[in-house]
């Protein structure tokens, strides 16, 4: 008999991912302190239907049984996120004892289930006291998560093996302080780069204080949303307005953590909205500490072209002033064809194959795990069931893909599929479902869809069947 499994290498790690404001709800239980996520999402207009986190998929206090559900989904690992303002409800000082046991009992009974506990640090819910000092764009917050990081770290790193310091730090210096779309609302571009700079400094004080404080064969990590970035054409002015993104959406990251310092064209007039003077003296020897792992999170790729004066019949936008591409003002974004999830964003695997193969290229040596990738669909429970298709077709494409960058060399050690279950998506509220457990936000009730017994399967077979069906979102 043919076998035709792509076929993950042994001990190729499976999992979900979640993230505590998402997920957690008990908002003011037992001590949690106000994120910045708590205001935003209770100022009036900011998200979606006046949706908040304060109930969430109540994963708080449904603990146990959002952990058996994981075994019977046959996880091999839960990448989860810790809460600052719940750990420090203020973002300094002593712990609060009560909130920092909830991890410490989640991260037991993961364990005690087999699966394989993986920490994030910052997954955005910033505690509001540390905004109202400046939040990201001021140096000071930096120090304070270092100092956070030693307090999570020394508290359950004698039981959790792999770290992840930040998620995302686009999102949280872009949307967060130049688009204003995500907490806390600001739009200040150069507010924005300041908060890119001491996340990467945060990131670097973490790391510092992750390895005095956790086990030896620890493994510390980040994980960066790197975008795809495609010129519309082959053209000069295209190429270069694909070079102007790809410096403020990648390198800006991967620079100054894996390579030595920022991009020299970063300075030499990409961005012109502030003079680089919060990046000190030894700032750049602080942020490159080695990392064992870097996590990819990827949806979809992101094509460009010079803007020229006049917008084209398939413009999907324009960077600069207002929007998250701070210095971008004269780069135009494209309109790529379906089919797009529901939240428009194109579906297109073959980014996420170049993505990898360009990170092994750049960075030989460094294995890659994708932290989060994952499809929103329009789901709907029919006679106690969830059938979503379109998402088997979406993460089986994607599979593949990473499958062809691991037979091209790639060190590719894991996937974690977004999300275990529906939950808060940020401005979207309620509106948005990534889960492959349906959740009754009414009843609580939980529902694994047709996606979630998949990829029980393809965890049990470490592989996928080779025929990639389409997705017709």
């Amino acid at each position: 008999m043919i076998d035709d499994t792509l076929h993950f290498p042994p001990g190729f790690q499976w999992g979900t991912a979640t993230a505590s404001y998402q997920v957690e709800g008990a908002a003011q239980t037992d001590g949690r302190g106000r994120s910045i996520w708590d205001t935003f999402s209770h100022t009036p207009g900011k998200v979606h239907d006046g949706d908040t986190g304060d109930v969430a998929c109540d994963h708080y206090h449904r603990l146990d049984d959002d952990l058996d559900l994981m075994a019977r989904l046959n996880l091999g690992a839960y990448r989860f996120s810790v809460a600052w303002p719940r750990v420090q409800p203020t973002g300094r000082g002593p712990v609060n004892v009560a909130g920092l046991d909830f991890y410490s009992r989640m991260v037991d009974g993961l364990l005690e289930r087999g699966i394989a506990p993986v920490a994030t640090l910052y997954h955005w819910d910033l505690p509001q006291a540390l905004e109202d000092d400046g939040g990201w764009p001021h140096r000071d917050t930096a120090r304070r998560f270092g100092e956070y990081a030693a307090l999570v770290g020394e508290a359950l790193g004698d039981r959790v093996h792999t770290w992840l310091t930040l998620n995302e730090p686009w999102c949280a210096a872009y949307l967060g302080y130049a688009d204003g779309e995500h907490a806390p609302g600001r739009q200040e571009p150069a507010a924005a780069l300041a908060a890119a700079h001491h996340l990467n400094l945060g990131h670097g004080l973490a790391v510092q204080a992750l390895r005095a404080t956790v086990r030896q064969d620890a493994q510390v990590a980040v994980t960066l949303n790197l975008h795809q970035v495609r010129p519309d054409t082959d053209g000069a002015d295209d190429l270069d307005a694909a070079r102007q993104v790809d410096a403020v959406a990648n390198r800006v990251w991967l620079g100054p953590m894996l390579e030595g310092g920022y991009p020299q064209d970063l300075f030499d007039g990409t961005v012109t909205v502030t003079d680089w003077s919060f990046v000190h003296d030894g700032d750049q020897a602080t942020i490159a500490q080695p990392i064992d792992l870097l996590g990819l999170n990827y949806y979809n790729p992101v094509r460009v072209r010079r803007f020229t004066g006049e917008p084209g019949p398939d413009a999907a936008g324009r960077g600069g002033p207002g929007g998250p591409w701070v210095g971008c003002d004269d780069v135009e974004f494209v309109r790529q064809p379906g089919p797009y999830t529901e939240m428009g964003w194109p579906i297109d695997a073959t980014g996420l194959e170049e993505m990898l193969l360009r990170l092994h290229r750049d960075h030989p040596g460094l294995p890659l795990v994708i932290t989060e990738n994952g499809m929103a669909c329009d789901d709907r429970v029919e006679a106690g069931q969830v059938h979503d298709d379109d998402r088997i077709a979406y993460v089986h494409q994607h599979l593949a893909a990473a499958h062809r960058a691991i037979e091209a060399g790639v060190d590719l050690r894991g996937y974690f599929l977004w999300s275990l279950m529906d939950n808060f998506e940020w401005a979207h509220g309620y509106g948005k479902r990534f889960g492959i457990t349906h959740i009754d936000y009414d009843t609580q009730r939980r529902t694994p869809k047709d996606s979630a017994r998949w990829y029980r399967d393809v965890i049990a077979a470490n592989g996928v069947p080779a025929a990639v069906g389409p997705v017709t979102a």
